[in-house]
C-alpha cells in the first residue's frame, strides 16, 4: 500500500481567488478630441445647439487654440441668439492675434446688427473690405431695409437673387423682395391714392399742416416712485379675488350632453341596486319543488281527512287479510 506524500512534498495552495482587475488606461488627448468632435457633429446635425456649445467648451479645454472648435462655437452662439457672447469671443480672439488684421469681421457686424447697433455694424462693413462679399451684401440689404431705404434694399436683393446657390437662400431672398416691394408700392402709389381719395379741404389741410412737435418728456423719478408706492398700497388693500379653477373633464365629455356617470360605479357589481342576485342553477327549482310538494300534502290533508282515514282502515284491513292467507 503506497504511503501518502508527506506535508513537505505537497504542493502549496494557491492564495489567489481570481484574476486581478486590469487597470484602465486613460484615453490620450487625441482620442478624447476625436470622441468629442464626433459628438459635436451629431449634436449639430440633430439641432441640439446648446449641448453643442458645451461640447465646444470641452474641446477648447483640451485644445484652447483649435480653430475648428472656435469657429463652430462662434457660429453656434450667433445661431442660438447670443450676440453679446459672440462679440466677447471675437474680441478675445482678435486680442490674441497681436498686430495682425482683425478676424471675424462679418460675424462681429452681424452680432452688432442683432443688438440693434446698426451704425456700428455699417462702419464695421465699410472699414474692412476683406469681408465675405455675399454675406456683407445680405447684411447691407437688411440694414437698408431697417433704416427705410427700401429701394436700395430692393436693388441689392435683385442682384443676389440671380446667383443664389441654394433653394433655401432663394426662398429667403424672394420673401425679402416681396416685403421691400410692398413698402415701395405704398410710398409711391398707395399713399398718393389715399390722399387723392380724401376731400379737397382735408387734403389741403394735410399738405399745409406742419410736422408734429416732439413730445416733451415729463418723467420725474420722485413722482414715479411715489405713484408706484401708492399703487402698491392700493393693491395690498384690495381683497384678492380667488379665481375659480375650471373643472377638468375627460376627453369626449360635453357638459349637458354626455350622460352623467353611474353613482354606484365604485361599488361591487353584487352590491349595486340595478343588478339582481343570481342563484346557482337547480337550487331554486329544488326548493320550489319541495315547497310545492309540502303545500300539496297540506291541501290534501285539509280537504280529505275522511278519505285518508278510510284509506288507512282499508289498508289495515288489507293487511289483516294478507296475514290470514299466510296462515292458510
Amino acid at each position: 500500500m503506497p504511503t501518502p506524500p508527506s506535508k513537505a512534498h505537497r504542493s502549496p495552495k494557491s492564495t489567489t481567488h481570481g484574476p486581478k482587475p486590469k487597470t484602465r488606461v486613460p484615453p490620450t488627448v487625441p482620442e478624447q478630441l476625436k470622441r468629442l468632435f464626433t459628438t459635436l457633429c451629431k449634436q449639430i446635425d440633430g439641432g441640439h445647439h446648446p449641448n453643442a456649445i458645451k461640447t465646444c467648451d470641452k474641446i477648447l479645454r483640451l485644445a484652447p487654440a483649435d480653430p475648428d472648435a472656435l469657429q463652430t462655437k462662434l457660429f453656434l452662439l450667433l445661431t442660438v441668439g447670443q450676440p453679446t457672447a459672440a462679440i466677447s469671443l471675437i474680441e478675445s480672439l482678435n486680442a490674441g492675434e497681436g498686430a495682425k488684421a482683425p478676424q471675424y469681421v462679418f460675424e462681429r457686424a452681424y452680432a452688432l446688427y442683432c443688438l440693434h447697433k446698426r451704425g456700428e455694424a455699417r462702419e464695421a462693413l465699410v472699414q474692412n473690405a476683406s469681408v465675405d462679399e455675399r454675406g456683407a451684401r445680405h447684411l447691407e440689404a437688411q440694414l437698408n431695409y431697417r433704416e427705410g431705404a427700401y429701394q436700395a434694399s430692393f436693388d441689392i436683393y435683385n442682384e443676389l437673387l440671380d446667383s443664389a446657390p441654394t433653394a433655401e437662400e432663394h426662398a429667403d431672398i424672394l420673401t425679402n423682395i416681396t416685403a421691400a416691394s410692398a413698402h415701395l408700392d405704398f410710398i409711391n402709389t398707395g399713399f398718393l391714392r389715399a390722399l387723392d381719395a380724401l376731400p379737397a379741404g382735408v387734403r389741403a389741410g394735410v399738405e399745409e399742416a406742419p410736422a408734429p412737435a416732439p413730445i416733451a418728456s415729463t418723467f420725474t423719478p420722485g413722482a414715479s416712485t411715489s405713484a408706484t408706492e401708492a399703487k402698491g398700497k392700493e393693491n395690498a388693500e384690495l381683497p384678492t379675488a380667488t379665481k375659480k379653477r375650471k373643472p377638468r373633464l375627460p376627453p369626449g365629455v360635453i357638459p349637458g350632453v354626455t350622460p352623467p356617470p353611474d353613482p354606484e360605479r365604485w361599488l361591487k357589481k353584487s352590491e349595486r341596486s340595478n343588478v339582481h342576485s343570481k342563484r346557482r342553477k337547480g337550487g331554486g327549482g329544488a326548493s320550489q319543488g319541495s315547497g310545492g310538494a309540502s303545500q300539496g300534502a297540506a291541501v290534501d290533508v285539509e280537504s280529505g281527512k275522511g278519505g285518508t282515514s278510510g284509506g288507512g282502515t282499508g289498508a289495515a284491513g288489507g293487511g289483516s287479510k294478507a296475514k290470514g292467507k299466510k296462515r292458510k
